[in-house]
């Protein structure tokens, strides 16, 4: 399962308490630096996948999934996602005809299939993100950079195993070989 997260400085900060008839300012330094991810949740493994990009567009998701794929020569990807134009662009899909030949569908190096419209509550990478980023919120203190940030930000998402109520909604999938 697949999901780019678009993190920005700001991001840090989340919540604060205050009264109700008084209004509360957080000033955001530098609200401009910003950083893509794409992420990847391995379904049998939980394992998660990250990758720095510049932005989510086509060229970095044909990106990923090649990276995706050397993490795991040899093996098909059945991969999961939201419908962003990108994911569905002429170029992707000369991309998986290129990757997948004159293969039959159900031998496919690399399987796209999206999610519900408009339910990212169907993507268990977006609790992923969320759990990086509340990790993050805990250490605000040490981050006084932007730097600083998304290397906390890697070090908590990347190469672990996440295991949550959601990854148990699509039951036992098949182990592509």
């Amino acid at each position: 399962m697949i999901y780019e997260c678009h993190f920005l400085w700001g991001d840090l900060l989340g919540y604060v308490w205050g009264r109700t008839d008084t209004r509360v300012e957080v000033p955001i330094k530098n609200q401009k630096n910003r950083q893509t991810y794409y992420g990847s949740l391995d379904y049998q493994t939980h394992e998660f996948i990250v990758q720095e990009h510049s932005s989510g567009n086509t060229e970095n998701t044909i990106d990923f999934i090649k990276h995706l794929q050397k993490q795991s020569p040899g093996k098909r990807l059945a991969i999961f996602w939201d419908g962003a134009s990108y994911h569905n662009s002429q170029e992707f899909k000369e991309y998986l005809k290129q990757v997948n030949g004159d293969l039959q569908e159900d031998e496919w190096l690399v399987h796209c299939t999206n999610f519900a419209p408009n339910a990212p509550e169907q993507n268990p990478v977006e609790d992923v993100w969320l759990q990086t980023k509340n990790f993050i919120r805990q250490f605000y203190h040490l981050c006084d950079s932007f730097k600083i940030v998304k290397g906390l930000f890697k070090f908590f998402a990347d190469g672990q195993i996440f295991d949550f109520p959601k990854l148990s909604y699509y039951g036992v999938l098949p182990q592509l070989i």
